[in-house]
């Protein structure tokens, strides 16, 4: 039986959750890809943005929804729909997240640099270790649930003044978002991959499950959360769109090395400039503590004394992507091939949560909603023939590096 919490306190929780799973998907990859593609096109990315906010919002609420019912975490779920599937399934999540976590330091180095004059690798150091802060903490969960609130809403607000100082052209913005006269399926999967891919998706989900949230009683705050998490990370990617749509109507051109940087640059100045470097940075390092404390809270159940020893782990985790950062850069080779494996975990773990939903020995008596499962199915299907395309267009790239 659920605990009941108090209602005060269960908002928190789903905030918070809401918040960790949006600002997980809010990294620097996210700002470059938004920048780049308004750049190539323009209005009529207000459509692909759409078309991936749905697909996010049936990937999410499967997901949650699943893992609520079971009240499992999902490597437990899919080793019990498969014996061998959740380790599979976990090893996949942990050498992405930290290959990209490798990226995320990287961009808090970065953000630092361009705020302070930093050196960017020692910003990445003095970021990692204001996130082994947070989970040092007594109450980690809460200082992570406040610590993803605050940047959060920090980013959102500063990516709206840029939006207003590059006056966007509105009006058009808007019809192409429903009659768009350019259109790109690899956006719309590089978007969805962003936003629900690897581990993103089970950041909130999981954080619900520790604080005690799940259960069939508590679907209806859990849909809340899973909703709540995708509408703040399309508010955020609706902002820089239109912030970068106004600048490259003008005419201006965004820097390939820095594409998002170029739109604050050119939208507001200087100030602008140092604004870019606050949101990357907060984008960075929330990015850096979804990804490790999910990470890691995919083998916590797999052995006793990691489950003891989870916040060292989790400590571990960030000491080593900021090593590798350090030592050698930005991997590309290795982010290439992890990024062919990210692809590959969408509809492997959506489609193992779906096979458990249909599990009585799993689910008891609940049943899951027939439109949820098959719109649940279409995605999956459509993920799992896309990620083979991506694997045989990056392994090539990645072979063909010297």
């Amino acid at each position: 039986m659920t605990t009941q919490r108090p209602k005060e306190q269960n908002w928190s929780v789903l905030l918070g959750a809401a918040f960790l799973m949006a600002t997980s998907a809010i990294g620097p990859g996210f700002l470059t890809q938004t920048s780049v593609f308004t750049e190539q096109l323009l209005a009529s990315f207000g459509f692909v943005i759409l078309i991936s906010i749905i697909i996010d919002l049936i990937v999410q609420t499967n997901i949650w929804r699943i893992i609520a019912v079971t009240g499992r975490r999902t490597q437990d779920t899919a080793n019990l729909v498969m014996p061998g599937l959740g380790s599979l399934l976990a090893a996949l999540i942990v050498i992405g997240g930290l290959a990209f976590n490798i990226g995320n330091v990287g961009g808090a180095g970065l953000g630092l640099n361009v705020m302070t004059g930093l050196d960017a690798t020692t910003g990445a150091i003095l970021s990692a270790l204001f996130a082994i802060g947070i989970f040092l903490f007594k109450e980690a969960g809460q200082a992570m649930d406040r610590l993803a609130q605050l940047l959060g809403g920090v980013m959102i607000l500063l990516t709206l003044y840029v939006m207003f100082t590059s006056h966007p052209p509105y009006a058009e913005a808007a019809l192409r978002t429903v009659a768009p006269i350019k259109f790109d399926l690899f956006a719309i999967i590089t978007l969805v991959g962003g936003t629900v891919g690897g581990y993103i998706t089970f950041a909130g989900g999981h954080r619900l499950l520790d604080a005690g949230i799940k259960g069939v009683e508590a679907l209806p705050s859990v849909n809340r959360g899973a909703t709540s998490a995708i509408l703040i990370a399309s508010l955020m990617r609706i902002l820089l769109f239109l912030a970068a749509l106004g600048v490259v109507s003008s005419g201006a051109h965004l820097d390939p090395d820095n594409p998002p940087a170029s739109v604050f640059q050119i939208a507001a100045g200087d100030v602008g400039y140092r604004l870019f470097g606050v949101v990357m940075w907060a984008a960075a390092i929330t990015s850096v503590v979804g990804s490790a404390y999910t990470s890691v809270s995919f083998i916590r159940s797999l052995h006793p004394a990691i489950e003891r020893h989870h916040t060292w782990i989790t400590v571990a985790f960030i000491v080593l992507s900021t090593a590798v950062l350090a030592a050698i850069g930005k991997p590309v080779a290795i982010l290439l091939a992890v990024g062919a494996l990210n692809a590959l975990i969408l509809p492997i773990a959506l489609g193992t949560m779906l096979v458990a939903a249909g599990r009585r020995d799993l689910v008891g008596d609940y049943r899951h909603p027939a439109w949820m499962t098959w719109t649940g199915w279409l995605v999956v299907l459509a993920m799992a023939v896309l990620s083979v395309r991506t694997i045989l267009t990056t392994l090539p790239q990645l072979f063909g590096q010297s």
